[in-house]
């Protein structure tokens, strides 16, 4: 079986990218690797922090790997928090935090529209390749529901009465922005 390494320790991300996978590739975090060094994203945009992140696996380690970079983008917040999306109110990772920011910020405002954006670089024998995926939704006013992770207790996705907080990880996985670019790289890995 083909091994390839997700550059990432965030479970919540390994849990939910393996769900997709299924079983059709050996699936490797940073810390299977023996990695532990901070990747610095430093990028502008989430297709170049997507490539920083598998870049420095594939250079140091020279496995096939992929790195993702993902975030809300709001309309309202000309497109905020973005590539900031976990750092949105300056400790990495304080979700709530963050949370209150992004509320903090709409106070006043009647377009709640919002997407989640992943992009996805994957270096598979020396090249390159991209997979963007997308969801839409509206950021409610408050949050709701104890699953997930990050900003999913305040976006509820088009078509749903519900946010991603409110949902399984298996509903989630069904129709998230992680999923569907997921998708697109495990439909690439099945013809390659």
């Amino acid at each position: 079986m083909h091994q390839l390494v997700f550059a990432t320790n965030n479970t919540h991300k390994l849990q939910e990218v393996s769900a997709k996978i299924d079983g059709q590739i050996k699936l490797l975090s940073l810390d299977d690797i023996g990695c532990f060094d901070d990747i610095a994203e430093t990028g502008l945009t989430f297709r170049e922090n997507a490539s920083i992140k598998s870049r420095y696996i594939r250079d140091k380690y020279k496995l096939d790997c992929f790195g993702d970079d993902s975030g809300l983008e709001i309309d309202a917040l000309n497109g905020e928090p973005g590539v900031y999306s976990a750092r949105y109110a300056g400790e990495h990772g304080n979700h709530a935090n963050n949370i209150d920011k992004v509320l903090k910020g709409l106070q006043d405002q009647t377009n709640r529209k919002a997407r989640f954006r992943t992009v996805i670089s994957l270096i598979w024998n020396d090249e390159e390749h991209f997979f963007e995926g997308t969801v839409e939704g509206a950021i409610r006013h408050e949050r709701s529901g104890n699953e997930g992770f990050g900003y999913d207790p305040i976006f509820q996705p088009d078509g749903y009465n519900v946010t991603f907080a409110e949902m399984s990880l298996d509903e989630k996985n069904k129709i998230s922005h992680r999923a569907k670019a997921m998708e697109k790289l495990v439909e690439f890995l099945g013809r390659v």
